[in-house]
């Protein structure tokens, strides 16, 4: 239904390169914290990164069910680090230089971000509010000819090594939702400071706090209009909600398959794993949750693609699938018992990676509220026009 001749043969040429071209660095990367830049060349060589992008730049201009397809494969090789920095570079920074850019950004900065010569990060949440977009402080004072940013961002994918940075600041400090804006910029623009943060998953990615320190910017790097960056951001967020959603059944899927594996050459009193009743309706139930999120997810992908605006069906897919995984993923975990426990083994680096799916992206606290608001207050989200 979802899913043609086409798609199918993107996926295996896909996954066979990942795993001739990634996964024998994951553990190194993983150890590192840094992605080399070998790969990201790699990924544009391919097209990739230009998957969902405009043909006029040099993407591809595919259907989301590619996209799909990308982000399932990605997160099969147990890198929950490089797998976001790979998705945070395309569908975050990328997206909005996409539906944000000018004719002038999109040629210095979506082209080579899809021919994997240049890198982007996109900097939101703040120090002191992840969630509170509208309670943003980092500010964009306009002087003559350019923007002065002062302010502070934290828990930015690639935030350390990348080469570009969309970031969100106050235009209007007078006005919570309607004063913000999206800017972009180089990474060496002088007062860009930034701090890799220690984490208890994602390894791989660099994560960063960064700091605008009177950064001065040219006023043609206001990507849209001024004061528009909240419903932009918003916007965004259902696809950003639907991919972690994504992500969560694909990672949930993989533990299942690998404890199945498992279970079907353990031994014991006798016999292998997967003739014990008790531990084969516990995968029978684990896959059905997997399964159920997964069919919900692709039908939202459907929607998004035919242009629907998705925002209560995204976070409710985000919400559920994100809870399912780290529950999937834990059983999975115990069905290998004190392998599961072992770092040789897959499941405790998928374990800690997946704890940061209720978080990252609109934490499950605050999908809660915005799904109650639109079903018991009938608040209707609109796209930005």
């Amino acid at each position: 239904m979802y899913f043609t001749e086409e798609h199918d043969a993107f996926r295996e040429s896909f996954r066979d390169f990942l795993q001739k071209e990634v996964v024998p660095h994951i553990d190194k990367w993983e150890e590192s914290g840094t992605i080399e830049r070998f790969i990201w060349k790699k990924f544009g060589e391919m097209g990739y990164f230009g998957l969902n992008s405009p043909e006029e730049y040099g993407g591809l201009n595919l259907d989301i069910f590619y996209t799909i397809i990308f982000l399932e494969e990605l997160q099969k090789i147990n890198s929950g680090g490089f797998a976001a920095a790979m998705w945070a570079h395309v569908y975050l920074a990328m997206t909005h230089v996409t539906k944000e850019g000018d004719d002038r950004i999109k040629n210095e900065y979506l082209t080579p971000s899809i021919n994997g010569d240049k890198i982007g990060c996109l900097c939101i949440s703040e120090p002191f509010g992840g969630s509170d977009v509208a309670g943003m402080r980092t500010t964009a004072v306009k002087k003559g000819d350019s923007y002065v940013i002062n302010g502070s961002k934290t828990f930015i994918t690639n935030g350390v090594y990348s080469d570009y940075l969309v970031v969100a600041a106050k235009t209007n400090l007078e006005d919570k939702h309607k004063g913000m804006s999206i800017f972009i910029m180089d990474r060496d623009t002088p007062g860009i400071s930034s701090t890799k943060l220690n984490k208890l998953g994602w390894r791989a990615s660099d994560t960063a706090e960064i700091a605008f320190d009177n950064v001065v910017i040219p006023s043609d790097n206001l990507m849209g209009e001024e004061g528009k960056g909240f419903p932009y951001i918003m916007q965004h967020f259902a696809l950003e909600r639907l991919i972690m959603a994504i992500n969560a059944h694909a990672r949930a899927e993989y533990a299942v398959e690998y404890a199945i594996q498992y279970m079907s050459e353990r031994q014991a009193f006798g016999k292998t794993l997967d003739k014990f009743q008790a531990l084969r309706h516990k995968v029978a139930e684990m896959a059905s949750e997997v399964e159920m999120c997964k069919e919900f997810n692709y039908s939202i992908a459907k929607r998004l693609d035919n242009g629907t605006y998705v925002v209560k069906e995204a976070s409710m897919a985000k919400m559920l699938s994100t809870k399912m995984a780290d529950s999937v993923i834990s059983d999975s975990l115990q069905l290998l018992g004190g392998y599961g426990y072992m770092e040789d083994y897959p499941m405790a680096r998928l374990l800690r990676d997946s704890r940061l799916g209720p978080i990252g992206g609109g934490t499950s606290e605050i999908l809660k509220e915005i799904i109650a608001k639109m079903i018991i207050d009938k608040k209707d989200y609109k796209p930005v026009t």
